[in-house]
């Protein structure tokens, strides 16, 4: 798998995610032009540019399903990993000691992270 998925291409991704199984490109269109009135050539596109990618992988059978190569928890990791490593020098400790400053996580939140690290440490 190669290159960083774009926000396009995330919203095919996230149906993926979802369906969790193979889906076709209709099924795929018909969703994304009631949600985003995208027109087939764009989803077409945007299909393409994510199996060049190798982010889906296409199964032809009487019509072409797409199936997801990546993870949602996979993607999540890579796409955190690279904002902590672009905004934070790749330190998470910089990272959450931001994200209380600016108010993004309270006391409460410390708390449960305080838990959740003695858990994990066992």
């Amino acid at each position: 798998m190669s290159g960083k998925i774009s926000e396009a291409e995330l919203e095919i991704m996230k149906i993926l995610w979802r369906e969790g199984k193979a889906v076709s490109f209709t099924d795929i269109r018909i969703e994304l032009q009631s949600v985003k009135e995208w027109k087939k050539s764009t989803v077409n596109t945007l299909i393409r540019r994510l199996a060049d990618k190798k982010m889906i992988n296409a199964e032809k059978r009487n019509i072409t399903y797409y199936t997801a190569n990546i993870t949602q928890e996979e993607y999540a990791r890579a796409e955190e990993q690279a904002l902590i490593d672009k905004l934070y020098e790749g330190s998470g400790k910089r990272f959450v000691a931001a994200l209380f400053r600016n108010g993004t996580l309270c006391e409460d939140d410390l708390d449960e992270l305080r838990e959740f690290f003695k858990r994990e440490a066992n």
